[in-house]
This record gives structure tokens, C-alpha cells and sequence, in this order.
């Protein structure tokens, strides 16, 4: 029999701790615990209340509570001495029906990980989409996880034991993310379009109007038309993907929401296609409902974000916030193709650009789903987090000269090396950076041209990048650091040259749309975290003519993006999806 939410809410403590038995492996202090925090509100609710009971037991009940689990394909599994929430997750994984090599190498991996960090390694091996991982991609994450410092890998550990008992949770109470399900399907069909030289390893790239990404925009298209029920479909002059939803009034404002499905090379399925997706569900659930609203929604799959085929970003968005410039049209891509050939060999009138400016007077503002692309989410076991403000952005390429000498006659107190200028310089953007909450700074670049094992280095290359929640921070920090560049090379008797290569400004969130989002969020039983987006987004050329906020959605592997690792789950996506449908109804209501 299923449970419910009115059948926990109302148990004795005993009886709650019994009905959940099994949800955390040999743990029912976690359920004891959470007990306290009743009523729940919802199933995102009663996962929150464990996951915090667990959070503050301290460490010694975590090595605990991690030192339950069983190894995965280990003795416990052979001598069928598994829980039977264990044993159906490793026999749906395949691992009962491990080859001998692979069992093998699995009690390897079990014997080499065990010696390093103390504990089993911890797998939920059920997956982002709640199916089951392949054994080949079991095998690889325990062989990248070894890798990993013993504290980041103790928090991973933990992060996959609170995934594994939100699926037999959402067991237990017949809860089936169904949308979650849908938009997680999606990006992985999206994601069988891929660029030449990347499909062959089985990576994703996509880059501007190849025809992997003008198949991508007939996938969506087709999407919106036939499964989303969207009004209007059309691929715009510079390749966005625009779906109109009408409201009750046809000409009445519209809301204008979506993300970009290009992507870096070799990247992940969710980075800007997520915020997409959720949309287009919202909308789907909307039309198989009979449902409008007293505005629009006009979704938008952004053609260009990432600058990875031609310089230019923003491409997509860009345009429609009236900031395309033409003299992109005659950068050059790789193979010396311009961008205003590639536009008219893909069929698109490149002198219909300026016709698509928005006049934000028809619009409501413009919202944004996007997975996080950083840890913060995950290392607060939080599903969503809303957006105050997208960093602004300054860069630059540092060169710094000294002199190239012999490294063996050359005495310590007569060099003049670039690299140890360099060297001091990243020191002080790192320790300037964390002085301040909210700004960063990195150093991505770090080279020697012509460098040798024994020769000082005469030059040396980086680039530079700062990035803050507001121009004032980011100014102040690059100020600091161009005048300790000055003075390092001054007291080294070096030289430099600094070229800002990029100035980007801050978007803070509009406070009323912000607001929705953190009632959105609330609304699910979920706490309201706040935080900045260290990363650009389409919102950022948005927010130039009309008010925006964002809304981050957790990733997996410790929130990475740019990489083949990026992913998110399937509960968490459902949420994403329902805090949007909470946003639109509750503006639907201060509309009316």
C-alpha cells in the first residue's frame, strides 16, 4: 500500500520511523529525527526535513550512516545478505550479472577505494532518471571517483545516499516525477544531434547552424507544434526557435521566457536546453488542460550563446534585444566560413535581424531556467535556488617580459623571470578575491612561450577574469589587482602589457520577478536560497530592455557544467517545472 503525506503527517514517531524503515539503509534515527519537523507540505518537503536531520548529526553519524551501505557488487551481494531495497537496485543496475571481468575489476575498485577514504563507495546506482545506470558507467565513476580528495568524495558519498533514499521514497509514496521524466527524455533525444569530429566519440557539440544544430531547431520546432500545442512556431533570421503560447486575449502582453540549445564542445545535455524544455512543459500541461492564460508565453530557443563557432555570444538573444551588430556577419569560422554565409546557406534573411528587436512595452518581463553550473546547490542539498544577480564580468591578457637566461649560472638575486611575476600576481588575485563575498577571480591561462626545463623564463602569458555581483565590486578588485600588477613587475624589474578583452555588466535581478521566483520556490515546501550566477546567461541581454530573474536547478557530480558529466535528476527537473507552473499561475492571478 502506498503512503501519503496526511498518513506521515499524522503518525506517532514510532509509527512515522516504521512506515519510512528502509528509505536510508540500517538508519531509522533519520527518520526519527525528521519526524520533528512535521507537518510536511509536500514530498520536496519530507526529503528536505532528512537530508537536514542528516546534516546536523555531525560527522561521526555520517561516517556512520555511509559505513551501512553495502559495496556495490561485494560480499554482502554474494552472499545475498543485501536489504531489499539494496538488492533490487543492484540487480536493476546489472550488477548479479556482472561479467567475470567485471567483477574483477569492481572488487578492485571496492579493495583500492575502501583503503584510500574508510568507507564503501556510495553509487545511486538508480540513476539521474530514476532507470538504472549502465555497469559500464558504474565502472567508470568509481575509477573517477578514487581521484577525489577524502572530504569532497565523503560529501559525494553523501550526496548519492540522499539520491538513493529520494527514489525509494518517491516509491513509497506512488510520487512519479512525470515531468521530470518528460524534460530529462528530451535532452537526451536533443542530444543525439551532434557535430562532425564529436558525434564519431559519441560527445556532444553543438556550434552555430551546422546541421546538427538546424536539426536541433527542427526537433524543437516539432516539439512545440505537435506535442506542446504552441499557437505559433517559427525559426526567426538569426536560427532562435520562437513558440507563442496566446493568452484569453490574443494581443494581450506576453511573458517571454527560454534558454540556447547550442552548446560548448564536448558538453553536457542540460546547460541552457533545461530552461527550454521546463518551459515548453509548462506549456504542454497547459494546452492537454484546455488552459489560458491572461497573457502570453513566447518561448524562445536561443540559436547562440556560447561563442564557440564565430566570436560573437548572444547571438540569439542578442537579437532580439536589439544588440545585434553586422559586422559579425563577416567573422570567420574555422574553415573560413563568414557567419552571413553560414546564415544564408541555412536559409535564414539575414536582412530580417533588426525586424527582430522586441518592443519590451508588449511584455511582461522575461524568466530563465538554467541548471546551476556550480556546486553551491549541491553542497547545500538543495533542489533550486533563485537568482539575485548575473555577475558582472571584466577581462583581460596579461603579458609580462623579464629576461631569458641560463637557469644554472644565473644567481637568484640577479633574474628577472616573468613566470615568478606571474606566479605572485595569481597568489594575489586569489587572496584578493576571497575578501570580498561574491566576487571571483581566475587565472585560466598560465603560459611560457618557448619555455625551457633550464632557462628562466623571459615572458609569460595569462589571462585574467573578474567577475562580481555588482560593476562597483568588480571594478574595485580589478583596480586592486592592475596596480599590484605594477608594483610586482616594478620590484621585479619586469615589464607588462594588460589588454581588456571583455567588459561585461552586472544584471541584478528585478526585485517583483525575484519575488515570484522565491514564492514559486516556497510554495513547494522547499527553503527560498538566494545566490548570484557567476556564469552568462541570455537573461543578461535581456535584462537591457525589460525586467528578468532566474532560476537555478541543482546538478549532479557536485553541480559540474561545460563537461559530459553535467546532469541533473529527474525529481529535481519536476520541481523546476512546478515552481515555473506556480510562478505563471500566481501571475495569472495578480493578472486578472
Amino acid at each position: 500500500m502506498r503512503l501519503t503525506l496526511e498518513q506521515l503527517n499524522a503518525a506517532p514517531q514510532d509509527e512515522f520511523t516504521a512506515l519510512l524503515d528502509g528509505t536510508y539503509e540500517h538508519s531509522p534515527w533519520i527518520a526519527r529525527e525528521a519526524w520533528r519537523r512535521r507537518p510536511f507540505a509536500s514530498p520536496a518537503a519530507l526529503k528536505r526535513a532528512m537530508t537536514e536531520s542528516v546534516r546536523a548529526a555531525g560527522r561521526d553519524a555520517q561516517l556512520a550512516l555511509i559505513r551501512a551501505h553495502p559495496e556495490l557488487a561485494g560480499k554482502a551481494m554474494v552472499a545475498k545478505a543485501l536489504t531489499a531495497e539494496s538488492t533490487h537496485e543492484q540487480g536493476a543496475a546489472g550488477l548479479t550479472a556482472c561479467t567475470p571481468e567485471e567483477f574483477a575489476t569492481l572488487q578492485r575498485l571496492n579493495a583500492e577505494y575502501g583503503a584510500k577514504f574508510g568507507f564503501p563507495f556510495i553509487l545511486a546506482v538508480r540513476g539521474p532518471r530514476g532507470l538504472g545506470l549502465t555497469r559500464s558507467a558504474i565502472i567508470a565513476a568509481f575509477e573517477r571517483r578514487l581521484a577525489n580528495h577524502p572530504d569532497f568524495e565523503f560529501a559525494e558519498a553523501l550526496r548519492n545516499i540522499h539520491r538513493i533514499a529520494e527514489i525509494r521514497l518517491d516509491e513509497k509514496l506512488g510520487h512519479v516525477p512525470a515531468l521530470g521524466n518528460l524534460v530529462w527524455d528530451w535532452a537526451e533525444e536533443l542530444a543525439q544531434h551532434s557535430d562532425p569530429g564529436y558525434a564519431e566519440k559519441g560527445q556532444l557539440t553543438v556550434t552555430y547552424l551546422t546541421d546538427a544544430h538546424r536539426a536541433c531547431a527542427a526537433r524543437l520546432s516539432a516539439w512545440m507544434r505537435e506535442e506542446c500545442g504552441f499557437d505559433s512556431v517559427e525559426i526567426d533570421a538569426v536560427g532562435n526557435v520562437v513558440g507563442v503560447y496566446y493568452g484569453t486575449d490574443r494581443e494581450a502582453r506576453r511573458l517571454l521566457t527560454g534558454s540556447h540549445y547550442d552548446t560548448v564542445r564536448n558538453a553536457g545535455k542540460h546547460d541552457g536546453r533545461l530552461g527550454i524544455l521546463v518551459a515548453m512543459a509548462c506549456v504542454r500541461e497547459m494546452h492537454r488542460r484546455g488552459r489560458r492564460l491572461p497573457f502570453g508565453i513566447e518561448v524562445v530557443a536561443f540559436a547562440e550563446e556560447e561563442g564557440q563557432r564565430y566570436k560573437a555570444v548572444f547571438l540569439g538573444s542578442g537579437a532580439l534585444a536589439g544588440r545585434f551588430d553586422p559586422r559579425w556577419l563577416d567573422q570567420k569560422d574555422a574553415d573560413g566560413i563568414t557567419m552571413g554565409e553560414a546564415m544564408t546557406g541555412a536559409g535564414l534573411r539575414v536582412a530580417d535581424i533588426p525586424k527582430l528587436a522586441r518592443d519590451a512595452s508588449r511584455y511582461l518581463g522575461f524568466v530563465e531556467a538554467h541548471i546551476e553550473q556550480g556546486p553551491v546547490l549541491a553542497g547545500l542539498d538543495l533542489p533550486l535556488g533563485v537568482v539575485t544577480s548575473i555577475n558582472g564580468s571584466v577581462r583581460y591578457i596579461v603579458e609580462i617580459a623579464g629576461e631569458a637566461s641560463h637557469a644554472g649560472t644565473t644567481p637568484m638575486d640577479r633574474r628577472r623571470d616573468a613566470a615568478a611575476a606571474a606566479a605572485e600576481l595569481v597568489l594575489y588575485v586569489e587572496r584578493r578575491a576571497a575578501a570580498v563575498p561574491e566576487v571571483v577571480g581566475t587565472v585560466g591561462v598560465l603560459d611560457v612561450p618557448g619555455g625551457s626545463s633550464n632557462v628562466v623564463p623571459g615572458r609569460c602569458r595569462f589571462t585574467l577574469d573578474i567577475r562580481a555581483t555588482t560593476d562597483a565590486a568588480r571594478d574595485a578588485a580589478a583596480d586592486d589587482v592592475r596596480a599590484e600588477l605594477a608594483r610586482v613587475c616594478a620590484r621585479r624589474g619586469v615589464s607588462y602589457s594588460l589588454e581588456e578583452t571583455l567588459r561585461q555588466s552586472a544584471a541584478p535581478s528585478d526585485r517583483a520577478w525575484q519575488a515570484r521566483w522565491e514564492r514559486a520556490v516556497a510554495a513547494l515546501g522547499l527553503p527560498v536560497h538566494r545566490m548570484p550566477s557567476g556564469a552568462g546567461h541570455d537573461a543578461m541581454k535581456l535584462h537591457e530592455i525589460m525586467p528578468q530573474a532566474m532560476l537555478f536547478v541543482r546538478g549532479e557530480n557536485a553541480g559540474i557544467s561545460h563537461n559530459p558529466l553535467e546532469s541533473t535528476a529527474n525529481d529535481d527537473i519536476q520541481l523546476a517545472v512546478e515552481a515555473f507552473q506556480h510562478l505563471l499561475l500566481h501571475l495569472a492571478e495578480a493578472d486578472e
